[in-house]
């Protein structure tokens, strides 16, 4: 049956019309599978021999980190890996067991790159305290309770991205063990260090992830076994009716109209809502850089991501948001101008917000604030209309009356859209930086606004550029948008 499962993957491949969009994703993904293959490869071989040279034993040192290692491992597949997909509605109709389907849904999951690139870090460095006199069997233990770890996230990883309570209960789990360590009220690697070093010197403790392990295998089978039918979702629970007239913005016209469905479709959705709590989080990005173990020119990048959270979330997906009516909306007499201006007011209002809820950055210093509102009017400026020319290339639809699952649908990949996000990034770090360069911070400061005010000066005759693409990518798009998968 898994046999038949597989052929049928790869005909739902190579039979898709986006299986040349898929072939160029392949390629590119190969040159990063490659490269973080290396940077693995090259931490589990020189690990143990740099922590020998600081004087560092090894293993318990490795071990004293291991609960940071797999808080970032999770963390990154819950933004990065995309979940298991399987059409499972022709599947139902037949003679096949949903044991076998949801089965093979999770195990497709066993050969992702987010597990399988553990193995160039584990492995070496167990080779390697081997070849170092450590004692075999306990190494052994060690390596497998490793990887049992690994696949334990990726199992942690489908039940939070599937049940909103987990997801919650994680990220504020984490926070409080982060804020409580900086703060030196309490160290958990003191608590978690003895016990991964207990997998090597105690081989009977590596019973312990094997068990979580199991259990999270059956758990995650279950969640998906017990919503793998046809008509998933439509007996859920409706809360009252309420009507959002939002009359206050019809004296805006045809802008009006377009904010006010937009504003509707944020309220009322999963899929859009999540959009908003990644803008919040995008908030506290500026502690990351805004301190002296990163190079000064840096600093800029993160005034540009603490503004932009919801341009970089939600703008990097228009026009997909309306992708379940765009042709629709095509069949009306709509101006591409009119959409596209809607869209533009919507990502520069969220922009001002997150620059005011951001003002606690003046608790660190003026400057760090400044570098905010410098990245703020730079959004406005330039990456609004980077994002929307991003949209007319950007071709992947989103259901929002689905949630993410094993069994919906999957992350969206296009190398037009994502060429265009280099300019959001780069130029601003190298205008700030040619003032650092004469070092003046004020220089840099002023061409990072000054490129946001000439991007605002001249918005006419981009959004004219902006509406061509849209009309010329129109129908490509419609084509799009039709397929399932």
């Amino acid at each position: 049956m898994f046999k038949n499962f597989i052929y049928l993957e790869w005909k739902s491949f190579s039979r898709s019309a986006s299986f040349g969009t898929n072939i160029v994703l392949k390629i590119l993904m190969a040159f990063l599978v490659l490269y973080f293959t290396v940077v693995f490869l090259a931490m589990g071989v020189g690990a143990f021999y740099v922590l020998k040279k600081m004087s560092l034993e090894p293993l318990a040192t490795i071990n004293k980190f291991l609960i940071y290692y797999f808080f970032f491992d999770l963390a990154i597949r819950l933004i990065f890996q995309a979940i298991p997909v399987v059409n499972i509605k022709p599947l139902l109709v037949m003679n096949i067991k949903k044991n076998s389907i949801v089965h093979f849904s999770l195990w497709k999951t066993f050969l992702a790159f987010f597990n399988l690139i553990h193995v160039f870090f584990f492995v070496p460095f167990s080779i390697v305290l081997l070849i170092e006199g450590y004692d075999a069997l306990g190494v052994i233990a060690w390596s497998l309770a490793m990887f049992c770890m690994i696949y334990c996230n990726n199992f942690l990883n489908l039940l939070l991205s599937n049940i909103d309570k987990l997801f919650t209960f994680f990220l504020v789990l984490v926070g409080v063990l982060a804020a409580l360590q900086y703060y030196q009220y309490f160290d958990i690697t003191q608590h978690t260090a003895p016990f991964f070093q207990a997998l090597y010197q105690n081989t009977i403790v590596v019973i312990v992830p094997f068990i979580v392990f199991a259990l999270l295998y059956v758990l995650t089978f279950k969640f998906f076994k017990n919503n793998l039918f046809l008509d998933a979702g439509l007996s859920e629970k409706h809360d009252i009716a309420r009507t959002e007239n939002l009359t206050w913005l019809n004296q805006f016209g045809t802008l009006g109209t377009f904010l006010k469905n937009d504003i509707k479709l944020i309220r009322r959705n999963k899929r859009s809502k999540t959009t908003i709590l990644m803008s919040f989080l995008f908030l506290f990005y500026g502690f990351i850089f805004f301190n002296s173990t990163q190079p000064a020119a840096m600093q800029i990048f993160a005034g540009i991501f603490v503004s932009g959270g919801f341009l970089f979330v939600f703008g990097q997906f228009v026009p997909s948001w309306d992708s379940s009516y765009y042709q629709l909306m095509m069949t009306q007499n709509i101006p591409y101008r009119g959409y596209l201006n809607a869209k533009w007011w919507l990502i520069v209002i969220a922009t001002i917000i997150s620059t005011i809820l951001a003002s606690f950055y003046i608790y660190l210093g003026w400057q760090f604030y400044l570098l905010i509102v410098v990245g703020a009017i730079y959004n406005i400026g330039v990456n609004s209309h980077l994002v929307l020319l991003g949209g007319a290339y950007t071709k992947t639809p989103i259901d929002l009356t689905s949630s993410k699952g094993a069994f919906g649908d999957k992350k969206a990949f296009n190398v037009s859209a994502m060429l265009l996000t280099l300019p959001k990034i780069i130029l601003p770090v190298l205008l700030y930086g040619i003032g650092l360069y004469f070092d003046n911070t004020t220089i840099g400061l002023a061409l990072v606004a000054g490129a946001g005010v000439l991007g605002f000066i001249f918005r006419n005759s981009v959004f004219a550029f902006i509406e061509k693409k849209y009309k010329s990518e129109k129908y490509s798009t419609i084509a799009a948008y039709k397929q399932k998968k």
